[in-house]
């Protein structure tokens, strides 16, 4: 099992969140009930840390990491995809 981390207590701001992710092979980003992917090499840095972060500039919560890969935000049919994987 990997690490766990409080985002209630250790928040992110954008650079802080743009360090964690910046390196990611893949993020999948849910709004509503469509699941956006982004390859942060080549996604536009603004556009993606708009859909990642919350009101208050915070990164969106639940946050998970598998592999080189980040899951923002919550949406069944995503995390269905995850316990299947």
């Amino acid at each position: 099992m990997g690490e766990e981390v409080n985002a209630a207590k250790d928040t992110l701001k954008r650079d802080g969140v743009w360090d964690l992710l910046g390196d990611a092979e893949k993020i999948y980003v849910t709004s509503g009930k469509k699941i956006l992917e982004f390859e942060p090499a080549t996604a536009d840095r603004e556009e993606l840390l708009k859909r990642v972060t919350g009101r208050t500039g915070n990164l969106r919560a639940p946050a998970l990491k598998r592999g080189d890969v980040f899951y923002i935000g919550y949406n069944d049919e995503l995390y269905e995809t995850l316990i299947k994987a």
